[in-house]
């Protein structure tokens, strides 16, 4: 550990409660499934009125193969869980100068996407079998995301902003401009967009979705930045100035 285990119990409790807060967002939508089926129908008026409303034909044509929608339903589930926190921790304890940067881009979208899921509860695309989508993910594991031990580990309502997208922009970019290898830096460049095809593939988050993911982890990089200018010695991407922790 690089520095020490109160270090590590600090940053554990970061997330820790940045997944509590989320967690409180399932009360505080509760009751509102109207709204976030309205608010999912209001996506698809807005993706029609630009002529941008392609996620039936895509999941459609990507049904054709179940080797890919079982590839895609892998990876949505994958992509927040051992993606995501196996990159975090290669980056604490290998990149740790650059840790603190990405921990506070994480903390401050992930915030934002808080309010966003408390006052804009939406409903993914998959509880809207009307327009052709089917839950590919529930079909892969064979357990319904409506199952109550996944409903109370995740906010059913959670698709505005699409935190699938946000996660790995936060990581593809900082590791990108980390690892040496080439072939790893064209991964981590590429990885958002296999992302953002797999969200839309298994029926999880519409395209609208994706963009307000992307704004939303643009917004949580911006206000890193500035924090690293506050405390450069501690928050800034790269190496420190000196020898400091948050």
């Amino acid at each position: 550990m690089p520095h020490g285990p109160l270090d590590l119990l600090r940053q554990l409790g970061v997330f820790a409660a940045l997944y509590y807060a989320y967690r409180l967002t399932r009360g505080a939508v509760h009751g509102r499934a109207s709204d976030a089926f309205e608010n999912a129908r209001n996506v698809i008026d807005l993706e029609r009125s630009l002529h941008i409303f392609v996620e039936p034909t895509v999941q459609a044509w990507a049904s054709g193969s179940s080797l890919l929608t079982d590839a895609a339903s892998w990876t949505y589930i994958n992509a927040q869980t051992s993606v995501t926190l196996g990159a975090l921790v290669w980056l604490y304890l290998f990149r740790n100068d650059s840790f603190y940067f990405v921990r506070n881009m994480f903390a401050i979208a992930f915030l934002l996407a808080i309010v966003g899921y408390v006052l804009v509860p939406t409903a993914p695309p998959r509880f809207l079998p009307e327009w052709g989508f089917q839950d590919t993910v529930s079909e892969y594991t064979r357990i319904s995301q409506d199952n109550v031990t996944v409903n109370a580990l995740f906010n059913p309502y959670a698709a505005i902003p699409s935190m699938h997208v946000a996660f790995a922009l936060m990581i593809g970019w900082p590791i990108s401009r980390l690892v040496r290898l080439r072939a790893l830096k064209v991964f981590w460049v590429v990885y958002p967009f296999i992302v953002t095809f797999v969200i839309v593939v298994t029926a999880n988050h519409f395209l609208a979705d994706a963009v307000l993911g992307g704004l939303t982890a643009a917004a949580g990089a911006s206000v890193a930045a500035w924090l690293a200018h506050v405390r450069p010695e501690a928050w800034r991407f790269g190496p420190r100035v000196a020898d400091a922790t948050a």
